[in-house]
């Protein structure tokens, strides 16, 4: 044996040739256990591989039957939370606002997206898995009660306008031709008389009439516009009306079964809106957003690239495993070892919840990363005993196999136990998306543990690899190792200084509580979601807050409205007009005098030829009329007048069709307009008083923020503002608020539970206060420098990239325990040892895991990845560097 070799392993007390003395009574009372498990493994290897085989089998079944991921972040937290308690209390009172499909259409002019909007809606209302379909600014109780919703002013001036057309109304009424036409307008203009002002009116309002029978004459369509030419607005329910954008609401119906919901029912709006001719519209833009889109863009960012980052970790570890382990035999051994377990843990994660929600859908990388670690400190430490056997005269698999886990057992028992606590400090807490992650996790770390001192040992003996003739140590690092040693105090003080020169970065190091910003930017409902938060009109991030009462309704919205962050309160009080009892007399009023407009006694229709002379009668006049000054628009009438009269009978017929087309109608809508009765909330319609009175008689008040929406800053501030009025308030501010506590709050306690639990287990396995000390003090120092570096790069803690802390600590504890258990066993060159070279290219494993994450194309996953790796090249560099030095030379083993 190489003599340097030898100088770091002290006489007779060779790290591989005796079991460890009392001072590791725990873990020596196990060797012998370990060393008889692989024993019975070896001795039955078939047994073995094909039992594993079966449940790898029966895991791989459950995943593939039975996969589902829930990516609707409110899932990750309890429902036992109050906020939680609060928000299902909102969706059960008013379940339509849950889950919605929300299409939103921007038009280059307000009635080329309005149109959209009608035409799709219609089509869209009816349709299966459809339940409801509907346009908050558009409803026909709206449009029948229009006037009512106006300024008191305005409602002045519109039935003043109708009152004083009554001379012209009611003759068109009652003679609905070119007849009564002609002479309501001679009996408009002799009334006008001398008026200057007059006139000019009378000649627009030609114009209008001109211009359609112009069209006639050319033979074009034409139709006159009657509010236009009389100069009454359609009443608009929403200022929103006047905008260039409309918004469709869907609530779909959602096939949990499918990994996306609601697949189906968002294709069928695409595949609708392009049957219609809207989709492709250069003068639209269709978009759709809400939790039913966001919620199936987000599983569709999670799974993309999904299998090719996974193959790719899988071929990049099993390049890692070659250069570790240099024998195919062993390499295979390793990696069907991983696949079983990998298949088994999964299978285990279904059958416990039935389905993966975004953060514990990990799982699987963080498998490939631990797991894999336990196989190669285990194949590393058969490498080395099989060589030193070799040389000793026993170079048989079966004592190389049992000799190994006599090493190494203790060590990977300790590790193993150490991830566990780790993972299951998580199950206490509220914050569910970590505990199933850490349940699962955990449970994948005992079926890792268990198939590493079976499955593998029995693959190993049924491969047989060949004999290893060289030695596993890297012998060039000793010098390393002593240069550590004669420098401890400058390596101490080095990192001490290190971290506290990152410090002030760990003030500036904040959580982000935004699950918008863990979702990509690129997706259309993602990008549409932005969009809406910038205009408060528009802001889906909204809060709702439930009252018994509408004078409970009323005080709450006063005191909310009083909020310097709020912008406006929407509820079922803003639906009933102001100043009903001011407008319903005005309105009574003008349908009294139009009454006979409304209702008029119609006069036989003319023949075609007193249709005529009717026309030849009225251009006479208005020629009489243009002598004495008439402004030009009565000469442009005269003469269209004229040309219809010299024109055939179905010219005249068409002319009629485009003056009167829309006459009945405008009639019947102003009859309805002022027609109206006072509107209490017993008189609301079901299919509006539901969307904020429900069944039981809550009252729904919608609270918009100033500002962007989606402003973190924005979000926090209103969030808690208005959570002061109002506890009990539920939506989406609010969720990010809470959210961010209950993330806070667990990972506090999983802290402290995590440190607790493992340093208790430290404590009994090492039964000596300073040991644990040494093993978790470098720890400690490389989470807090791993915090610092990610504030330094511009990192934010979130929901997702948070599980990094715990879990680094619990792998940062397995690496420092194969050291301090190999220093207390009197190995000197630490480095320079086998044991590096194992956690070195098990790290490089892990390092390939967490890599595959940080190329995931969803935010918050990549995010994960990303701390995770920054927390394994410290975790590394304080296990190679810093736990030598704290550690010193090594111990006596008989101390």
């Amino acid at each position: 044996m190489d003599a340097r070799l030898q100088s770091r392993i002290r006489p007779e007390r060779n790290l591989h040739s005796e079991r460890p003395r009392p001072t590791l009574q725990t873990l020596g009372g196990q060797r012998r256990m370990l060393e008889q498990l692989v024993g019975a493994c070896v001795r039955r290897p078939w047994l073995i591989v094909l039992t594993t085989l079966l449940f790898t089998g029966a895991g791989s079944y459950f995943l593939v039957d039975r996969f589902a991921i829930d990516t609707d972040t409110s899932h990750l937290f309890s429902p036992a939370i109050a906020w939680r308690q609060n928000e299902a209390k909102l969706y059960k009172a008013f379940p339509d606002l849950d889950d919605l499909i929300v299409v939103v259409i921007d038009g280059k002019t307000a009635a080329k997206a309005e149109d959209a909007a009608r035409k799709l809606s219609d089509a869209l209302k009816g349709a299966p898995r459809l339940p409801r379909v509907w346009r908050p600014e558009d409803n026909e109780f709206f449009r029948k009660n229009g006037l009512l919703y106006l300024d008191s002013k305005e409602v002045v001036r519109l039935t003043a306008t109708l009152i004083s057309q009554k001379n012209v109304l009611q003759p068109l009424a009652e003679d609905p031709s070119l007849r009564g036409l002609t002479s309501a307008l001679l009996d408009n203009m002799r009334q006008i008389g001398g008026s200057k002002a007059g006139m000019e009116q009378f000649a627009s309002g030609l114009d209008e009439i001109s211009t359609a029978f112009e069209a006639v004459i050319m033979g074009e369509p034409a139709k006159v516009d009657w509010q236009k030419l009389l100069s009454i607005e359609e009443p608009e329910a929403t200022p929103a009306s006047t905008d260039l954008r409309r918004i469709v609401l869907i609530k779909p119906q959602l096939d949990y079964g499918e990994l996306q919901p609601a697949a189906e029912p968002i294709a069928f709006v695409r595949k609708t809106a392009a049957s219609l001719g809207l989709a492709g519209d250069p003068d639209l833009e269709i978009r759709l957003t809400g939790q039913a889109p966001l919620a199936d863009d987000e599983f569709a960012t999670i799974s993309e690239n999904m299998i090719v980052n996974l193959v790719g970790t899988l071929v990049i570890v099993s390049m890692i495993l070659f250069a570790a382990l240099r024998s195919p035999k062993l390499i295979l051994a390793v990696l069907v070892t991983l696949l079983a377990g990998l298949a088994i843990t999964a299978g285990l994660g279904v059958l416990m919840f039935g389905r993966f929600n975004m953060i514990s859908v990990a799982f699987a990388a963080l498998f490939i990363g631990l797991g894999v670690d336990f196989g190669i400190q285990f194949a590393t430490r058969y490498r080395e005993e099989r060589h030193k056997g070799l040389l000793n005269g026993d170079g048989g698999v079966e004592g190389a196999l049992a000799r190994a886990a006599g090493g190494i057992g203790g060590s990977l028992t300790l590790a193993a136990v150490s991830l566990l606590a780790g993972f299951f400090c998580f199950l206490p807490t509220d914050f569910k998306g970590v505990s199933e992650l850490g349940l699962i996790a955990g449970c994948g770390m005992i079926v890792a543990y268990l198939a590493t001192l079976t499955f593998l040992p029995a693959l190993i003996k049924l491969f047989n690899p060949p004999a290893e003739k060289l030695p596993v140590e890297t012998a060039a690092l000793s010098r390393v190792d002593q240069w550590i040693l004669a420098h401890r105090p400058l390596v101490i003080a080095a990192t001490v200084f290190v971290t506290g020169l990152g410090a002030p970065f760990l003030q500036h190091l904040n959580f982000d509580s935004n699950p918008m910003d863990l979702r990509s930017q690129r997706v259309e409902s993602v990008k549409t979601f932005l969009d809406l938060s910038k205009d408060p009109k528009t802001a889906p991030n909204t809060i709702e807050a439930l009252t018994p009462s509408l004078a409970a309704a009323q005080e709450l919205k006063g005191r909310l409205e009083a909020l310097p962050e709020v912008d406006h309160v929407t509820d079922a009080e803003t639906l009933l007009p102001k100043d009903q009892d001011a407008k319903l007399p005005l309105l009574e009023n003008a349908a009294y005098q139009l009454r006979k407009v409304f209702d008029p006694k119609l006069k036989p229709p003319p023949t075609d030829e007193e249709a005529r002379r009717s026309l030849v009668g009225a251009a006479m006049a208005l020629r009489q009329a243009g002598a004495r000054g008439a402004p030009p628009a009565v000469g442009r009438f005269r003469e269209a007048l004229e040309a219809l009269a010299e024109g055939d009978a179905s010219r005249r017929a068409k002319a009629r069709e485009a003056v009167f087309s829309g006459f009945g109608p405008m009639i019947a809508d102003v009859k309805q307009a002022v027609s109206v009765q006072k509107i209490t909330p017993e008189t609301l319609p079901e299919d509006v008083a539901r969307d904020w009175i429900s069944p039981s008689g809550d009252w729904r008040l919608e609270v918009s923020p100033k500002g962007d929406s989606n402003d973190r800053e924005v979000i926090d501030k209103f969030g808690a503002a208005v959570q002061k009025v109002a506890p009990s308030a539920s939506g989406g501010p609010i969720i990010v608020v809470e959210a961010g506590r209950t993330i806070v709050r667990a990972f506090i306690l999983a802290g402290v539970y995590s440190f607790v639990a493992i340093f208790a287990i430290l404590a009994v396995a090492l039964r000596n206060p300073k040991d644990v000390a040494l093993t978790l003090g470098p720890l400690v120092l490389a989470g807090i420098v791993s915090l610092e570096t990610a504030d330094w790069l511009g990192m934010s803690l979130n929901f997702a990239n948070i599980i990094a802390l715990p879990l680094m600590f619990a792998v940062g504890v397995a690496f420092h325990i194969y050291y301090v258990i190999a220093w207390r066993k009197g190995v000197a060159d630490l480095l320079a040892s086998s044991l590096t070279r194992a956690i070195f290219f098990s790290s490089l494993t892990t390092g390939t895991a967490f890599g595959s994450l940080v190329l995931s194309s969803h935010p918050g996953t990549a995010s994960m990845g990303q701390l995770l790796a920054i927390a394994l090249v410290f975790t590394l560099l304080a296990a190679f560097f810093v736990v030598p030095a704290f550690l010193g030379p090594p111990r006596n083993p008989a101390a």
